[in-house]
């Protein structure tokens, strides 16, 4: 069977729970860095129409300190029409330590105001999941999937039992191994992308369009 075959009919029975209201509200989350406001930025544009960004991408950690909403996205594909608001939400991370902003070049004033503002920001994206439909979880397939937050992560959306989809980000990259996240959270689906170059993209949109046209 073609890979992107099975990944579309993977992705169906997830689908069919988060989309099968033909409107969704829907969480982008994942530790500092692994992509997420990218992939934000990459499903709006393609599908605003108005050239609109979710937010604004760093490779200082915790660029996103306040979870962002896009209201009313009309993905369509093969004739198919799904309506989604989608939530990037800041960096999740277990402890978040304001010397990591110093190494950056921040004074130690800035660095530890932008840790305040970072754990809030953890805090609120906790909180958002009470209002979502299903998450995308973002990491970053060149690193150790099998890390605390991770984990942290998962076991929690498992807990208010929503939908959960893994997004293997980076696979663009030289050293990226996505099938060590496979390996590592094997009881959710996966879908491997490159947010920043667009790459199999399409293989998530289509998995909508096909369930929901």
């Amino acid at each position: 069977m073609d890979v992107f075959k099975s990944i579309r009919m993977g992705l169906g029975s997830w689908l069919n729970r988060i989309f099968g209201k033909r409107r969704a509200k829907i969480g982008i989350y994942g530790p500092p860095n692994a992509g997420k406001t990218t992939l934000a930025n990459r499903i709006v544009n393609d599908w605003s129409g108005d050239g609109a960004v979710v937010g604004t991408v760093s490779n200082i950690p915790h660029e996103t300190r306040r979870a962002v909403r896009k209201e009313g996205l009309l993905i369509n594909s093969n004739g198919s029409t799904i309506q989604l608001d989608i939530v990037d939400t800041p960096g999740m991370a277990t402890k978040i330590d304001f010397r990591e902003f110093m190494a950056f070049g921040m004074s130690e004033d800035e660095a530890k105001k932008r840790a305040k503002e970072a754990t809030e920001g953890v805090i609120e994206a906790i909180k958002w999941l009470d209002d979502l439909d299903g998450v995308l979880l973002v990491m970053d397939s060149t690193e150790d999937p099998y890390t605390q937050v991770n984990v942290t992560v998962i076991g929690n959306m498992e807990a208010r039992g929503l939908p959960l989809l893994i997004i293997a980000n980076k696979v663009d990259l030289p050293n990226s191994a996505p099938s060590r996240i496979r390996a590592a959270f094997p009881q959710h689906p996966m879908v491997e992308i490159s947010a920043l170059e667009g790459k199999h993209l399409d293989v998530l949109y289509d998995a909508i369009a096909l369930n929901f046209g």
